[in-house]
């Protein structure tokens, strides 16, 4: 998931590329190598800069896709045809080349593997990339809180981690979908957006206290909260994180 980059205090390092997975047809997974990384916790995210030869420089923001593994982060990135930053990382990018990044960023969109209460993640679009990183997390801790993930995404080609996602039950976490423009074969519901009979299926009641994670376009995360809070939730257990266009 893409943000406009912000400037802080963080140093940047030169990261190559180690790694590639297409998730999509228009996004794919970017697996660096980043020597003297500190580590980061699933929900964070980084800085990435690329410069070209006269000098011109452009900077984003990316969510970490993978909890910490020693000096490798992954980040997975959405093509988007008129940018300036993601045709290159997810075109001519190419295994041993060089990006700068700096991080990690942020420390209240994340969870930890102590934490005991259980966690509904709500996604949309690419805003699965920082819960994916907290799903892998809590398999990597071999932690037991209970998941729910609900992922609302506008056809099934475009759903990102697939594979990984219809293992997920395997590990306990739950997922359930919301298609808003094409649905699978079979599929027992037309096209929709999220709504609040979404939530009453696929997220915890109030009641559980659960911690609540929802990414996505400001539009979606908005209503997406606005539906939690009035069936009961806590505000103070909503975590938020939306993203708009960035001329990515």
């Amino acid at each position: 998931m893409a943000r406009a980059a912000v400037p802080g205090r963080l140093s940047w390092r030169v990261a190559r590329l180690a790694a590639v997975r297409d998730e999509t047809p228009t996004a794919r997974t970017l697996v660096l190598d980043v020597p003297g990384w500190p580590g980061h916790l699933p929900g964070q995210h980084v800085d990435v800069k690329l410069t070209a030869e006269d000098g011109y420089s452009a900077q984003r923001s990316y969510s970490v896709a993978a909890p910490a593994d020693g000096e490798r982060v992954e980040l997975t990135v959405q093509r988007v045809g008129d940018g300036e930053v993601s045709p290159h990382l997810t075109g001519v990018f190419s295994i041993g080349d060089p990006v700068e990044v700096r991080g990690p960023i942020g420390g209240w969109f994340v969870w930890r593997d102590t934490a005991p209460e259980p966690v509904l993640l709500i996604a949309g679009g690419s805003g699965i990339v920082p819960l994916m990183a907290m799903i892998r997390a809590r398999r990597a801790a071999g932690a037991r809180t209970p998941f729910r993930l609900l992922y609302s995404v506008r056809t099934p080609a475009e759903v990102y981690y697939a594979g990984e996602l219809r293992q997920a039950a395997l590990t306990g976490v739950e997922v359930s979908f919301v298609y808003t423009r094409e649905t699978p074969e079979g599929w027992p519901r037309p096209p929709k957006r999220i709504g609040v009979a979404d939530l009453n299926a696929g997220g915890w009641p109030a009641e559980f206290a659960p911690a609540c994670f929802v990414c996505g376009p400001t539009g979606f995360v908005e209503t997406a909260a606005d539906i939690l809070l009035a069936l009961g939730h806590d505000a103070r257990r909503i975590k938020t994180e939306r993203f708009g266009p960035t001329g990515t």
